[in-house]
């Protein structure tokens, strides 16, 4: 079995792992790199999923590119336009010639005497390996090949169809079909309208509400710029104005909870009229931004449910019976069709292998640094985006931030960057501050975090802007391993005279 060495080994085909595929090249140009997807295509999330509605929950403006600019009309795109945007991306710089599809890593192991990680990856055709210098994992934060899907006791007396949204069906036909979904969170506010233009009815049956916001799809503010601005001017100036806007909302959340709590109650009931029963189907038990807003486009859970197409149950399952869902209440929901929108399972860096000098590494006993890397775990970064703003304003930064170390190593002379703990201990914390249910799940996987930088998680794009892209490489960093010399042999009388 023949190994093929890169400087970099990028693991992942998603929006990350097309960003970093940019960033080498723009700013590590004399490096060769690869990237490694485990699917048969390119797009991650916007690829996987194939759910009526899919959509982002984040605006373009800050979930595409800081180096292309978004200039499609609508700023809450759906799936199909974010992985054309994605694929596009990859095309137009020549990145989609680096990946090799149908590669899973299953094991990683570094060697410092080499400086270089060992990279083995599942293929159709048998196992193969890479070697590299530098290895940055970009495969997202969940399970690809199993969501959270909880055991509903009588699920096998049901007499329709179960369907969780990672494994849509594409033969589903729901026309005419009542329809439940379980769940209150993104992907539930967004098959609730999609479905109810076919469906005969949609229920949303949510055991306790999430904050629910509506935005208009087409951001006039952007699209007036672009008419008068050249397009990455128009972009920077919508992104930036975004950006800012959002850690606003975030700090204000924070420090004026109830106040900010009874906005977002008001802005439903402007929506959904007085009568409605707003203080039991959208509010929730917790603060605003302890768990991830959900935002709808145009409105149009709300419109859906003023024109009774669907409907919410704020209510427990007892169990499924034949002809639906009965209730603890002891009503019974009628239903052909249940769709479980419980949830991610998150996974960490796709549960690969990972061991440093023969030894396993156990990640979720070390320290987060900068939000990217382990402490003692060499040349190793992951992409991991804010949960209070879009992904790739983090993955941006990282990708920029991987680049710098490359650059401050081949500058230096040494093949080796490892964050090291020095000084007094660190207080240990949850990695993510987050009372969602799939992040609380999974907690006890992911590394902790510090009490102190260059340790701390800032949920933060301008503090992280600020950190990565002008502060100190330095910080908690140790620089190492120089490159072996090449040995110079003088020249003999015999050599010279040959």
């Amino acid at each position: 079995m023949t190994t093929e060495h890169f400087d970099v080994v990028v693991v992942g085909a998603g929006i990350s792992g097309i960003g970093a595929g940019y960033y080498l090249q723009d700013r590590c140009p004399d490096r060769t790199y690869v990237v490694l997807e485990g699917r048969e295509a390119l797009g991650g999330t916007w690829d996987l999923f194939r759910y009526p509605g899919i959509r982002s929950d984040s605006d373009m403006y800050t979930l595409g590119y800081a180096f292309r600019p978004w200039t499609e009309a609508k700023a809450i795109a759906d799936g199909p336009a974010i992985l054309n945007y994605v694929s596009e991306t990859a095309k137009l710089y020549g990145i989609d010639r680096h990946i090799r599809f149908r590669h899973h890593v299953k094991r990683a192991a570094w060697s410092t005497p080499d400086a270089r990680w060992t990279v083995e990856a599942d293929t159709p055709d048998g196992p193969v390996t890479f070697t590299c210098n530098f290895l940055h994992m970009c495969s997202g934060y969940y399970n690809y090949a199993r969501g959270h899907s909880p055991e509903f006791a009588g699920a096998k007396d049901f007499a329709g169809d179960i369907v969780h949204p990672q494994f849509w069906p594409r033969d589903l036909d729901y026309s005419g079909k009542r329809v439940v979904v379980i769940g209150s969170g993104a992907t539930a506010v967004t098959l609730v309208p999609a479905m109810s233009d076919k469906a005969a009815h949609v229920t949303m049956l949510q055991r306790s509400p999430t904050y629910v916001v509506s935005r208009p799809a087409e951001d006039k503010f952007a699209n007036t710029l672009k008419r008068y601005l050249p397009a990455k001017l128009a972009y920077g100036v919508t992104r930036w104005r975004n950006v800012l806007f959002g850690m606003f909302f975030f700090n204000l959340a924070r420090k004026r909870p109830e106040k900010t709590k009874e906005r977002l109650l008001n802005m439903v009931r402007q929506e959904m009229g007085p009568d409605y029963d707003v203080g039991t189907h959208f509010t929730p038990r917790y603060n605003p931004w302890d768990q991830r807003l959900c935002l709808v486009p145009d409105a149009d859970l709300f419109s859906s449910l003023r024109e009774g197409k669907a409907s919410i149950v704020t209510d427990r399952i007892e169990r499924f019976v034949p002809q639906g869902i009965k209730l603890e209440s002891g009503e019974v929901l009628p239903a052909d069709i249940i769709v479980t929108a419980t949830g991610l399972e998150l996974q960490l860096l796709s549960d690969v292998a990972f061991s440093v000098d023969g030894a396993p590494v156990d990640l979720s006993q070390t320290f987060n640094y900068k939000g990217m890397m382990y402490s003692d775990v060499p040349n190793l970064a992951s992409s991991f985006g804010y949960t209070n703003a879009s992904w790739t304003l983090k993955a941006d930064l990282t990708c920029g931030y991987v680049c710098r170390l490359l650059n401050t190593m081949k500058k230096r002379g040494l093949r080796q960057a490892t964050p090291r703990i020095t000084g007094a201990p660190l207080e240990a914390t949850p990695f993510l501050d987050f009372s969602s249910g799939y992040v609380t799940r999974a907690m006890e996987k992911f590394p902790k975090q510090g009490s102190r930088k260059p340790w701390k998680l800032y949920q933060n794009y301008a503090k992280d802007l600020v950190t990565l892209k002008f502060g100190s490489v330095d910080d908690g960093m140790e620089f190492s391993n120089p490159a072996p010399r090449v040995a110079v042999v003088a020249p003999t009388k015999e050599s010279v005279a040959a």
